[in-house]
């Protein structure tokens, strides 16, 4: 059988024109959408299908504010100007679900829970991994995206975790992009340089 593949705009649209986008149009981005982007998201493979991230969508006036104390530098201006930010979490007790999520392998619970530090590493990987699918999700739905640069994870945890059993991973400002003043792509590694078939 064979599988349908994605056009050559849909993956311009997500990969080879999409961009980093520090400017934002003046345009709103719905409860629904946020909400489409996470039920596609949430979709794609983790280890054991443990899913350990938790995202904090910061949208208000109030609420962005309080993350830009949580932010270093031009991160501030970035978090504040755009419409909306992502917190991308890790649960560390992602594993209390594992029944649930992996129903037909009982022992993956035991698994993680006997082992905290094959836990903690796999939090963190997994998260990571649902972080790049959120970023992925949110440009097929026409989202542009901006990574916010040097994020104070301590203040992060106080202010969003604190008394809880997740933490940050990294922060992710949303909306749609003004390219006003936009260039081009910088340089990416050639397969060459970055691959290797053996």
């Amino acid at each position: 059988m064979t599988q349908d593949i994605l056009s050559d705009r849909d993956l311009n649209v997500i990969f080879r024109e999409a961009h980093s986008f520090t400017g934002w149009q003046d345009m709103p981005v719905s409860e629904i959408t946020i909400r489409a982007m996470y039920d596609l998201l949430r979709l794609g493979p983790t280890s054991l299908n443990c899913s350990p991230a938790r995202f904090v969508i910061v949208k208000s006036k109030d609420a962005k504010k309080k993350l830009a104390h949580c932010v270093k530098a031009a991160g501030k201006e970035l978090v504040t100007a755009a419409p909306f930010s992502v917190i991308v979490g890790l649960d560390a007790n992602f594993y209390e679900k594992q029944d649930d999520l992996f129903a037909h392998y009982p022992s993956a619970k035991r698994l993680f829970a006997e082992n905290k530090a094959l836990a903690q590493e796999e939090a963190f990987r997994s998260s990571s991994i649902q972080g790049g699918y959120l970023i992925i999700a949110a440009r097929a739905l026409g989202l542009d995206c901006c990574l916010i640069p040097q994020i104070d994870q301590d203040k992060v945890n106080e202010a969003y975790f604190k008394d809880t059993s997740c933490r940050v991973n990294f922060i992710c400002s949303m909306g749609y992009g003004d390219a006003a003043g936009m260039t081009a792509h910088d340089y990416r590694l050639s397969f060459d340089e970055a691959c290797e078939i053996v």
